[in-house]
This record gives C-alpha cells, structure tokens and sequence, in this order.
C-alpha cells in the first residue's frame, strides 16, 4: 500500500487541523488551564478506549482487566522519571512500562484467553486486582497506599495528542491488516474459524498484549501528567469507565471509541456544577444512548473516508462517460 495517496494525505490534514483548532483555542485563552485537564483527560482516555476496543471489539474477548495494565504503565513511568526527571526518563518508563504490561499480558492471556464469556471477566478483572496488591505490597519503590508523588510534570497535551494518533493509527492499520482481520474471524465465530485453520489463542493473545502496551502508554501520560499517582486510582471502576466508553462508543468501532471518550469528556465538564447530583445524570445520558442506540453512537462503522473518494471517483467516472456518449 502506497504511505502517500489521496487516503492518507486527506487523513494527515484533518489530524494537523484537529492540532490547529487545539493549539489556536489554548491561545485564544478559550481552553484554559482547567480545560486542558480536561482535554487530556479526553486524550488518556481515548487511548485506554482504543486498546479495550482491539481487545472486546475484534478479538471478542471481554476483558475487565485494563485498570491494572495502566498502572503498569503509570507506576513504570513514575519511578523511572523520578530517577531521571527528564524526557530520556520518561521514554524509557513508557518502553519499560509497555514491554512489562506485554509479558505479564501474555503470561496471563494464553491460560485466561481460553476462557470466554463471564469466566474470561472474572478472570482478568482478578489479574488486575493481583496487579494492584502487588504494587501496594512493594514498600518503597511504590511507597505501598500512599502512592507516587513529585512525579516530574513531563507530559503536555502536545505529547498526549500525538500518542493518541500514534495509537489510532497503529491499531486502524491492525484491525485492516491479515492479522486483524483474522482476528475479526475469531470475534465472528470462533468454531468457524478453527475449522479454517486459523489459531484462535494466538490472534486473541496478540491482541490481549496490544490492549495492555497501549493501557500502559495512558499510564504513564497519566503519571507526568498529573504528578500524583496511587494504587486507588487503579481500581475496578477505572476498568468500568473505560468499558463505558468503548460501549457508548461502539463496540468495535475505533471512530466510536474517538468520539465517545470526547463526546463523555465533554458532557462530564458541562455537569460539573451540578456537583454529586452530575452522576445521576451522567447516567441518564449513558442510559438513553444504550436505550435509543443500544449499538453504541457508532455500531461498528467507522468514518471510512476511502469509501468517500471511491463513490466521488466512481460518480466522476460516471459523468466524464455520460458526456462522452
């Protein structure tokens, strides 16, 4: 596949002008510092959205485990950096982060993944409560309950935008890639695709580890980000969260999982002052969208701009032959 074509140019100039409007409102003054919490709140979460969706929206697995792999993340990162409170640190915590959220995913995934449904669940939302004891256990690496704290502020909105990207990009490819679409196969009927050959542990395992590298990589912009990070932080309502998210959006879509984690992010600053009482509308939002779109706001399509330019090419095609005649 050609790297320069109309697709991809077209998708390079939206991400650029996506930049563009952001860069331009921070110094407009219209996202001020509160907001840009915010907007890379949206960001983390987007990226957390993204690997839970390579994980339940193609492979089919249902994994409740993604809180533990971005502690991985975070607490790598945050013992790296406070070592060496600088940008070499914080690289080297998220390759660290990432490569150690890999091996424990696939010493986990390939007895865990053979499980499916409920079992598959409980499964890995206990490795991630066996993640979280671990690091409240490790006494002054970890600093056990109290958590990290002095965390170097390394991270910005600039680095977490451009991982976000990296992340959308990467997986996009997988999910139209062999790999993915076999993977997509398993997702589809798994007994259907055995029959054909293919190996259904394998395709679940890789994408089990690619969900944990990129709830690592949240990890720790979370922890350069907000310089504070502990073990309650980690819990299993930061997995339910994510899975919200990835439901809300679309299982199996990664346009839905964008639009979700933004569209949430949003809604969930615009009912700040409603203070206790912005949950419970929180979750009439989430119920009325399960209600009235229970496929989530995207279902599985995705914002496929290729299709776009083939219809334009085709009807183009169409015209220049019409005038011909």
């Amino acid at each position: 596949m050609r790297i320069l074509n109309k697709t991809n140019g077209i998708w390079m100039i939206l991400i650029v002008l996506s930049f563009g409007l952001l860069q331009g409102a921070i110094l407009l003054g219209l996202i001020d510092a509160f907001y840009e919490i915010t907007l890379v709140t949206i960001l983390i979460n987007m990226i957390l959205a993204i690997g839970l969706n390579v994980i339940i929206g193609f492979s089919g697995q249902f994994s409740l485990g993604h809180a533990g792999f971005m502690a991985i993340g975070a607490y790598a990162t945050g013992i790296l950096t406070k070592q060496f409170p600088n940008y070499g640190g914080m690289a080297a915590g998220i390759v660290v982060g990432g490569i150690i959220a890999g091996i424990v995913a696939l010493i986990v995934g390939i007895p865990t993944l053979r499980l499916k449904g409920d079992y598959l669940a409980i499964a890995t939302l206990g490795v991630a409560e066996i993640i979280r004891i671990i690091i409240l256990n490790m006494g002054d690496l970890t600093n056990g309950a109290a958590g990290l704290s002095g965390i170097p502020y390394l991270s910005t909105w600039y680095i977490g935008f451009f991982l976000a990207v990296v992340v959308l990009i990467f997986a996009a490819n997988y999910k139209y890639s062999s790999v993915g679409r076999a993977t997509i196969s398993v997702r589809e009927d798994e007994i259907a695709a055995e029959s054909l050959g293919i190996h259904t542990t394998r395709y679940k395992t890789i994408a089990f580890v690619m969900g944990a590298v990129t709830a690592a990589i949240a990890g720790s912009i979370h922890a350069t980000y907000f310089s504070v990070i502990s073990p309650d932080q980690f819990n299993f309502m930061k997995s339910i969260d994510i899975l919200i998210i990835v439901v809300f959006g679309g299982i199996g879509s990664l346009t839905g999982s964008v639009i979700a984690a933004t569209v949430l992010g949003v809604l969930n600053v615009f009912l700040q002052p409603f203070g206790s009482f912005r949950m419970i509308l929180y979750a009439i939002a989430l119920i009325s969208i399960m209600i009235f779109k229970p496929s989530g706001l995207m279902g599985t399509k995705e914002l496929n701009i290729s299709s776009f330019i083939r219809k334009k090419d085709k009807s183009e095609n169409k015209k220049r032959e019409e005038k011909v005649r």
